[in-house]
């Protein structure tokens, strides 16, 4: 039983804190919760670790920023927040500058100022330094910085702590860093880990790795040491919706159509890019003031995009999931998913975005048939095979010197996301090792863990199949979320369709219908050129460096449609489908590419017809390049051979570097029995299939050192 004067401590020790709390909030009425307190007292008064799973809005952030003004009055040295995104850090440094903590960053766009902020933290002006978790595998800041905030540090926060495990839903190799941090961390510094989304073998994984102290492997916790609070996953202010239409066209026209009927502004996730691109085309064609946002989006448009949202200066921003942790518009009235997200826990952590500050907020799911084959494309980007990633070792170990990706990168493959990302693990293995100059094996045996990498796809495998049995069920959505972040206290929200708390109409206008179909029946994308070789080509046996001369480069091209697109991706990605056989173009194929190149004057561009042959589709390709040539009235001036020996399919899943090798010297020029010479002759280059762009940059070459004037490419499909 404590003593009064500890009980009167303590007493003090709260008071303080919720005095922070109304300096963070700005609102005199402000009290914590009980679990917000517990958790304070434990970092401050017990120096404990602890990892809180709370629904979005609950007040994570209000739990260590007060727990660090409470530090710093004690004369603790500044927090360390590990933060995963842009948007996150500006909404937390805005946040603590009203409660008087002065808060910094360090990350990949302001490198220019780290001396300076590094050198403020020495001499204790920043009570809170936010870094990005890229920063925790940079060698400078590993070895030079890492070292010195971890002896110093009054605090460790670990925002998003999902994505420590490779059970959570959004797994981040950089974040594995933060175990070697934990390990060098003095005693009795506490520790916060957060996350909205995490089942309980997630909060499990990461509770776990919280007992980590002392270094890797040794000197672990107990597992009744780490402070575990989770809470209630119900979210009061979310109606809940799935809208099953026949077709994309409808989904766009109801979009155009029942937007407007919505309150405040939102977004609406899409599950690639090129989606994003034409869903925002459409809406503003519609009179609806709508911004696209991907990882594509230039950083300074996403900014901008993200700002025009918060104010409220657009109606929605159509977003990939790259505008997801971090985000904080309390007014948000929104959210709409057209195509869902790969698993139950990753849907609710983006539909957790709205209703933060409002009594109401709608959220609809518009599932698609085509989100299977989503999901399966980015299920195959899963941690490489064995023999991808012991060539990778092999090729450090017999280089002995330090390999940046572009070198590697010709030598593996794989294309360099994966390669990063798998190096990334590796170096937290501690197989490889990031130094200056790029990557190097440390010679430490290591092991294909085939069994865990399993585990983690078959988990994958049942989070898509729940997800496609939430747009099923009858019974309460919330409570299906709830349940499979295996929330205890989940039952029935009376606010979700079936619940009887939200009707939507899937009633759609004739003319909206009409606008969505010109949207999508609208065939033509750009197809770019290429202006450099990949690096370190010499490597692969290909003399090929350096920039390609202009008077060998393939013009800009143009394309019916790319296989993640809305509209024609459909058709493309079920024409190019292994299973699929070969043949001719289909019909409504063949009047979109006619409609291409009408629209684009592609025949007034070019003076003869020149074919890419296949290996695994020759009569797709004739198909196309006689049908083209009749229509056009230009001449077939000949073709490109798959030569006998190269007859086998390659890879369109291989790197930049690796597909060139691949295509380099695949090719036989067949000029037509009675085609014209190329001298001076404008080509309009025919393939069925790009990727890389390798083949046509190539073959465009190929056309240019024999004379031809200019190239035009043009393809079926963009993958």
């Amino acid at each position: 039983m404590p003593t009064a004067q500890a009980q009167q401590t303590n007493e003090q020790l709260r008071a303080d804190a919720e005095r922070h709390l109304r300096a963070l909030v700005g609102s005199d009425a402000a009290r914590l919760r009980e679990d917000q307190w517990t958790a304070i007292e434990a970092l401050v008064a017990g120096h404990r670790r602890a990892l809180v799973v709370q629904r979005t809005g609950w007040g994570k952030s209000a739990v260590y920023f007060v727990a660090t003004a409470l530090l710093r009055a004690a004369g603790a040295g500044p927090t360390v927040i590990i933060s995963p995104l842009l948007a996150l850090m500006r909404n937390q440094i805005a946040a603590a500058e009203r409660a008087g903590i002065h808060a910094v960053t360090v990350n990949s766009t302001n490198n220019e100022q780290w001396s300076q902020v590094f050198e403020q933290v020495r001499a204790g002006q920043i009570d809170v330094l936010l870094v990005s978790p890229e920063r925790l595998n940079n060698p400078g800041f590993r070895d030079e910085v890492l070292p010195a905030l971890a002896a110093s540090a009054g605090l460790l926060v670990v925002d998003e702590a999902h994505c420590i495990s490779d059970w959570g839903h959004d797994f981040r190799p950089d974040y594995r860093r933060i175990q070697s941090m934990l390990a060098d961390l003095p005693a009795g510094i506490p520790v916060l880990a957060t996350t909205a989304t995490a089942n309980q073998r997630v909060t499990d994984d990461v509770a776990q790795q919280l007992q980590t102290t002392g270094g890797v492997g040794s000197g672990a916790l107990d597992a009744d040491e780490v402070l575990v609070l989770r809470g209630t996953l119900d979210r009061e202010s979310l109606h809940l919706a799935v809208l099953k239409l026949p077709d994309q066209i409808a989904r766009l026209a109801w979009l155009a159509q029942h937007l407007p009927e919505l309150t405040g502004s939102g977004i609406i996730y899409c599950m690639t890019v090129a989606a994003t691109e034409q869903i925002a085309e459409h809406l503003r064609a519609a009179g609806i003031d709508a911004r696209s946002y991907s990882g594509q989006t230039d950083q300074a448009e996403r900014l901008a995009a993200e700002e025009a949202l918060l104010n409220n200066e657009i109606k929605v921003l159509v977003a990939t999931s790259a505008l997801g942790m971090g985000f904080d518009k309390p007014d948000l009235g929104f959210v709409i998913h057209l195509g869902a997200p790969p698993s139950p826990i990753a849907y609710y952590q983006q539909i957790g975005r709205a209703g933060r500050g409002v009594e109401s907020a709608t959220v609809v799911l518009l599932p698609g048939s085509e989100d299977q084959q989503i999901w399966d494309y980015f299920g195959s980007l899963a941690f490489p095979a064995e023999e991808h990633v012991r060539r990778a070792l092999r090729v450090l170990e017999e280089q002995g010197r330090p390999m940046s990706l572009p070198a590697l990168e010709p030598l593996v493959e794989l294309r360099r996301s994966r390669l990063e990302m798998m190096l990334k693990v590796l170096d937290v293995d501690g197989a490889v090792r990031r130094v200056a100059g790029g990557w190097t094996a440390t010679g430490q045996p290591w092991t294909y863990e085939a069994e865990r990498y399993a585990k983690v796809a078959a988990a994958r495998a049942a989070e898509q199949r729940a997800m496609l049995a939430y747009a099923d069920t009858t019974g309460c959505r919330l409570e299906f979320l709830r349940r499979a972040l295996d929330d205890p206290e989940a039952g029935p929200c009376g606010r979700c369709d079936n619940c009887g708390g939200i009707s939507l109409s899937g009633e759609v206008s004739a003319d909206l219908v009409d606008a969505a179909r010109g949207q999508l029946d609208r065939p033509g994308v750009p197809v770019g050129s290429r202006a450099m070789w990949p690096t370190a080509m010499k490597s692969l046996g290909v003399a090929l460096t350096g920039k390609i001369p202009v008077g060998e480069q393939a013009g800009p091209g143009r394309a019916v449609g790319r296989l993640d697109s809305l509209g024609w991706g459909n058709a493309l990605r079920d024409l190019f489908d292994p299973a699929t056989p070969d043949g001719e173009v289909p019909i409504p194929l063949r009047h979109a590419a006619v409609a291409v190149i009408d629209e684009a004057g592609l025949q007034d561009q070019a003076d003869v017809i020149v074919y890419i042959g296949s290996g695994t589709r020759p009569e797709l390709i004739r198909h196309l390049a006689t049908g083209l040539s009749r229509y056009t009235r230009l001449p077939l001036a000949g073709f490109f051979q798959v030569r006998p020996d190269r007859l086998e399919g390659t890879s369109h899943q291989v790197n930049s570097a690796q597909r060139l090798q691949q295509v380099h010297d695949r090719y036989d020029w067949e000029p037509a029995a009675e085609g014209p010479d190329l001298a001076g002759q404008r080509v309009l280059l025919l393939d069925s299939y790009t990727d890389t762009g390798w083949t046509l940059t190539v073959l465009a070459r190929e056309l240019r050192r024999q004379g031809a004037a200019a190239v035009v490419p043009f393809v079926l499909g963009v993958g």
